[in-house]
């Protein structure tokens, strides 16, 4: 181990550290499938967009789960990636053209909803997945 870091001496995440993003990820995975899933099924004509990007953010929680949890760093690396510019992208449209946000994603706001957190943890595990991925090039 490299003292309480990320990774391990081998350039895979610490165990502490990927089992902390996956549980992160699934209880995101779930909340947002429970909410897009009640939006979508009682009242997808009322605000089709922001429940589509909930139903969006649901799928990639969860790949980005099941890519952590069997060791698919890549995976989890894209799956990342694509939520932080998924969280940018709908936080940064929900204040420049709110009448297309009716109502509220996981990721509007940037997250703030859901206490940041789909905002800080792409970041969190984008780090760690990049470091992690040099120290194994290295």
């Amino acid at each position: 181990m490299n003292n309480g870091s990320l990774m391990t001496s081998t350039g895979h995440l610490n165990p502490i550290a990927r089992i902390t993003l996956i549980v992160a990820y699934a209880v995101l995975a779930l909340a947002a499938l429970g909410r897009s899933s009640f939006e979508i099924t009682t009242k997808f004509g009322d605000a089709p967009l922001p429940y589509t990007v909930s139903a969006i953010s649901a799928v990639l929680y969860t790949v980005i789960t099941f890519a952590l949890w069997r060791g698919k760093n890549r995976l989890a690396l894209i799956g990342s990636s694509i939520e932080l510019v998924g969280v940018l992208t709908a936080g940064s449209l929900g204040y420049i053209e709110s009448n297309w946000w009716p109502d509220k994603t996981v990721w509007t706001g940037f997250g703030s909803g859901y206490g940041w957190i789909p905002l800080i943890l792409p970041i969190l595990a984008l780090w760690a997945l990049i470091r992690a991925r040099r120290n194994s090039a290295a």
